[in-house]
């Protein structure tokens, strides 16, 4: 068809006030999704008013039209810049005009070239170079006539009722050029194809893509005929299936059945067809639909049956979101939305870049590990926003039921699919972000293990084939991104911890958390409170007041929070007129969030002998630990308090077998230490410790209890020991020296072989501490104890009084 099919304006003549074309100017004609050959006579259907002028021009005049295919078919007005440069020159033979179309009958003559177009006409117009073709035949030119005549006689037999004029014209054609622009106007080819022949001005090129397009072209018809006549075969059980249908619905309406009912069976077959599901799953859906149409609608099966296959013919079994991995966008969102976290967001950027390189290769399973409030599910959101894909989100937290993961069999009444096909469906594409929450909150009941049910979800070599119950057929989960998200790694069940890739986010150290409130928090807070910048302001020291003095977490969910206080504050103010702006200093934080919660820990602290402190690792991130020891008369027992964990009192036991083996070197009389029970309490004794990183804590607590010795205030120190003195490894080192500096403390000791975990402190937090390095326990006591103190009259180190009257003496 021609260009102007979609225009409703027909137009009128040729308005005469507009200057005449040049006799050496020809007018263009754009045509849209079809080319006229040289040689071709074909009816154009015009309709846009510049079209119509154009014809009536040309028919007024006598002249000739050059047709030139507009490249994008949906512009309305094509210009000089939308046209295809070659086209082919034709003469009007006949014009006729209706109602609402008119209709123009063109042959067309030669190919041209448009040169230049001139502007300021009614129509297109423009000064071409005709081109034409050699007619030289050559044995190489001969040949490929030849065969192109075979090939095109093979096309036509395999075309039904095809008129025999068109098989004795392509006979009687001799010359190269028009046989080949015969064949390629009625060839069923793309348009874009015609006009690469259009614009091909040599012989033997020419020819060649025509044999290549014709071979093509015989293939489909011979594929085509052979489906048509294996249906063909099949046509005769379909005829009598359908005759035994169609006697079912006279019964059922005879029987007074709802017509309704065969309509929306046929909506459902259409829906299975369109669905594009595999093998088996269409297989089932039309078994399911087979069914249905026998079953009475009052039957009880009936709902849940239907109900069953709309979730079928819905899933998006072939559907996908277009994916875009740009990496440096990528790393632009990723930045926008999150600050810090340099190495979780290098190792996102890898995932994506692998995923660019290889779209076809299995996904690994993220699975981000940090205490709350550090922005884990919103790195998921993140990663769905910088790849352009839907985003569903499954909390894990309390599942306690295989089937809430696998689905319910469809013989129980209520019966659903599990929780990762109802996010499947929900997103409506098989390539989602999915990201299952609190992976390490999963219960576990007289229902089943669902954790167990997960083993199958996040394994690559197995999602492929995922089986719900509720289903009862294979789905694909293999082009799901999963991302899983976790606040303790130990609480993950081992063979679902196997199945992920850990990357841990610690947690933000002051400085983090303060350039992550002026970017972030601050701007949410006064878009919730209805406020701008300027009628609330909050000053960096501000901000760092409610960081040390309210909040102790290491993400920022509290902190934001206390701003939300600051801010809904300011809007009371502000509306009841009492200020138009307001500026919140330190000093307002009484008053708005109430005393401080917290108090510098170096405040607790105390320089009498037989206090240590310690460093722990908690899921909310790192804090600091004091361990305090004291002696009371006895007969040499040890007593625990502070509910502490079966390892770390093993940790206690081992710290004073330790200092007793090495009591002499000490000079602590052992006769004495006998005769005493030494007590050791940790603090905050409702809240459950454990661990073996209490172990040099427990070990210079011990130490100096009994030597006399304090230890300085300004230390903390962590790791494990050994009954051989050797100080071994910890984990969480990078939370455990935040919440150091936060305690106020300048030094640091820890484990030599925990050396290489110092990378993960960032830098300005490394420039606060000092860190002393342990490989035994003589190095703790060398840093930590104070030089002995001046000896009460009548000590010695060879006279040592027992712990217990040390003690008493201090009581005194």
């Amino acid at each position: 068809m021609s260009d102007a099919n979609v225009s409703n304006d027909s137009g009128t003549a040729t308005d005469q006030r507009h200057p005449v074309i040049p006799e050496d100017a020809t007018i263009i004609l754009p045509v849209r999704n079809m080319l006229l050959f040289p040689g071709m006579v074909l009816p154009l259907t015009i309709g846009r008013p510049s079209s119509i002028a154009a014809v009536q021009e040309a028919v007024r005049s006598g002249r000739r039209v050059g047709l030139l295919l507009q490249d994008d078919p949906s512009i309305e007005n094509p210009g000089p810049e939308h046209l295809r440069r070659v086209g082919t020159i034709a003469e009007v033979l006949r014009y006729v005009t209706s109602e609402e179309t008119h209709y123009a009958i063109c042959r067309g003559l030669r190919r041209f070239r448009a040169e230049e177009f001139l502007p300021g006409f009614p129509c297109l117009a423009a000064r071409i170079r005709e081109i034409g073709i050699s007619e030289v035949i050559t044995p190489e030119v001969e040949a490929r006539i030849r065969l192109l005549k075979t090939r095109a006689r093979d096309a036509l037999q395999l075309l039904p009722n095809l008129p025999p004029e068109i098989a004795a014209a392509i006979d009687r054609l001799e010359s190269p050029s028009a046989l080949a622009d015969f064949l390629a106007g009625i060839i069923d080819i793309p348009v874009h194809e015609k006009q690469d022949l259009l614009e091909t001005f040599d012989v033997t090129q020419l020819l060649d893509k025509l044999l290549g397009l014709l071979a093509k072209r015989i293939q489909v018809l011979q594929l085509s005929k052979e489906i048509a006549e294996q249906t063909q075969h099949t046509l005769s059980s379909q005829q009598r299936e359908h005759i035994l249908r169609e006697q079912l619905r006279q019964i059922q309406k005879e029987l007074g059945d709802d017509s309704a009912k065969s309509t929306e069976m046929k909506e459902l077959a259409e829906k299975i067809e369109k669905a594009a599901m595999p093998k088996d799953a269409e297989d089932q859906a039309s078994r399911e639909l087979k069914r249905l149409e026998r079953m009475p609608e009052a039957a009880a099966e009936y709902g849940m049956t239907r109900t069953y296959l709309e979730l079928l013919v819905e899933l998006p079994w072939s559907r996908f979101d277009p994916e875009r991995i740009d990496i440096a966008e990528a790393r632009r969102i990723l930045d926008e939305d999150h600050y810090g976290l340099e190495k979780v967001k290098r190792r996102i950027l890898e995932y994506l870049a692998v995923r660019k390189l290889n779209p076809d290769g299995k996904s690994p399973i993220l699975c981000f590990i940090g205490p709350p409030g550090v922005g884990k599910t919103s790195l998921g959101q993140s990663i769905a926003h910088a790849t352009d894909r839907k985003f569903a989100r499954l909390s894990l937290g309390g599942v306690h039921d295989e089937s809430e993961i696998r689905g319910h069999r469809r013989t129980y009444i209520g019966a659903l699919p599990g929780n990762v096909i109802q996010a499947i469906h929900k997103a409506g594409t098989r390539n989602p972000v999915m990201m299952l929450d609190e992976l390490d909150k999963l219960g576990a009941g007289f229902h089943g293990d669902p954790s167990a049910a997960l083993l199958e979800v996040l394994d690559p070599e197995q999602n492929a084939t995922f089986r719900d119950n509720y289903l009862a057929v294979p789905f694909d989960l293999s082009k799901v991104l999963f991302i899983c998200t976790a606040n303790v790694v130990d609480n993950i069940p081992a063979a679902v911890r196997d199945r992920v890739e850990i990357i841990e986010m610690p947690g933000y150290i002051d400085d983090e958390k303060l350039a992550i409130a002026k970017r972030y928090l601050i701007k949410r807070q006064l878009a919730q409170a209805g406020l701008t910048e300027e009628q609330c302001k909050i000053t960096d020291d501000v901000l760092l007041s409610i960081i040390r003095d309210y909040t102790r977490e290491a993400g920022v969910r509290n902190l934001e929070r206390h701003i939300g206080a600051i801010c809904r504050h300011a809007a009371m103010r502000i509306a009841e007129g009492d200020a138009t702006a307001v500026a919140v200093t330190v000093t307002d934080l009484h008053a708005i969030l109430g005393p401080k919660r917290f108090e510098p820990e170096i405040a607790m602290r105390t320089s009498v002998p037989g206090v240590a402190t310690g460093l722990a690792w908690t899921p909310a991130g790192g804090d600091i630990l004091f361990v305090e020891a004291t002696s009371i008369p006895g007969r040499g027992k040890l007593i625990l308090t502070g509910q502490l964990g079966d390892v770390m009192k093993e940790s206690a036991q081992a710290a004073l077998t330790l200092v007793k083996s090495r009591a002499a070197e000490f000079g602590i009389d052992t006769i004495a230490l006998q005769k005493s029970d030494v007590h050791v309490h940790v603090p905050a004794g409702a809240i459950p410790k454990d661990g073996p990183s209490a172990g040099v804590a427990m070990f210079l607590a011990l130490t100096s209890l009994l030597t006399g010795r304090t230890i300085r205030s300004d230390t903390a120190m962590t790791g494990e020991i050994s009954l051989r003195g050797l100080v071994l490894p910890i984990g969480g080192v990078k939370e455990k020296v935040l919440a150091a500096i936060q305690a106020g403390i300048t030094t640091v000791m820890l484990p030599t072989r925990n050396r290489k975990d110092i990378e993960d402190v960032p830098e300005k937090a490394r420039s606060r501490i000092r860190f002393v390095w342990l490989e035994r326990v003589d190095d703790a006591l060398e840093a930590a104890l104070n030089p002995p103190e001046t000896q009460e009259p009548g000590m010695s180190k060879t006279t040592h009084r027992p712990p217990a009257e040390r003690q008493a003496a201090h009581s005194r």
